[in-house]
Formats: structure tokens, sequence, C-alpha cells
């Protein structure tokens, strides 16, 4: 079932994944409340005390993890003034936390399917224009389904040094 090692990876004894994008990614968005936040923007929260109140965290704490996906690229600001008040921020999505979707989608996809009674969650996500289920699979480019053992890992050439 595991996928499989390729090349000098295969011994694994040789290497340790010391630059993973696992992990990497786990440093940005590691935190339960950083995914409820991203989760939050796609649903189209944008307003700080509506992100605290809809992830039910306090304050400093929603105001400590999207300072982090700010810095991180996630979020990005943009001011806003409500008639007779002071001008605030919304929080809205960048183009790289727009590409968490697929992430956010797997995690509710898998939530639902082993966490929740009778595998079926409180929610479902489908195609406007249809109403048809969306659900996240690994496929290749042409389409077909995958499954971990049919993977292979191996070095990437292309990739700077």
């Amino acid at each position: 079932m595991p996928m499989r090692l390729e090349g000098p990876l295969a011994d694994r004894s040789g290497w340790q994944a010391d630059a993973c994008s696992v992990g990497k990614a786990m440093d940005v968005v590691g935190t339960r409340s950083a995914m409820l936040l991203i989760r939050e923007a796609f649903y189209g929260t944008t307003r700080f005390d509506d992100f605290a109140r809809r992830v039910g965290i306090t304050d400093a704490i929603a105001a400590a993890r999207l300072k982090e996906l700010v810095s991180a690229g996630i979020f990005s600001k943009r001011p806003y003034r409500e008639p007779g008040q002071r001008t605030r921020n919304e929080y809205v999505l960048t183009p790289m936390g727009q590409d968490l979707l697929p992430a956010v989608l797997a995690l509710m996809q898998w939530g639902d399917r082993y966490l929740q009674e009778n595998g079926e969650g409180p929610l479902d996500v489908v195609y406007g224009s249809s109403g048809e289920r969306v659900e996240v699979t690994a496929r290749t480019h042409d389409g077909t389904a995958l499954d971990a053992d049919s993977l292979h890992v191996r070095v990437n050439h292309r990739r700077p040094r």
C-alpha cells in the first residue's frame, strides 16, 4: 500500500526528508485554527470578528493566526470602512491561499467518510451549474484514478540546486 521510493530514495537510511514540502506546508497551515480560518475564507468570511466567532477562537488567537497567514502569503488584507466607523481590514485569500482548495476539500471529504456518523458529513460541496457532488481524488493528468501503491517517488532532477 505505500508509495514506492526510487533511486537514491529506495535506501531510506541514506536520506532525510529535510526539505519536505509536506513539512513546509504544515509549518504554514498546520494548526487547527489556521485550517479553520482558511475554510471560513472559502465560505466567504472576510472580517476579523466573523472569523473569530465562526471558528470559535479568541480574538488573540485569531489575530495571531491571521497575521501568520498574511505573512505566509495565504491571505491579504484589504481595507474597508463602515459609515461612521474607523478603517478596518478584511482578510481575503490570495491565489496561493485559493490553491489550498483541494487540500481543504480533501480534509472535509476524509472527515465525512471516517469521522461522521454513517460516513456522511453535514455539508455537501457541489458543482454549481450541475449540482453534482465534488470529490477530491489523486488522478493522473489524463484522469486515471490512483492509489498509493501505484505511485513512485523519485528525486526531482528539474529542481534547481
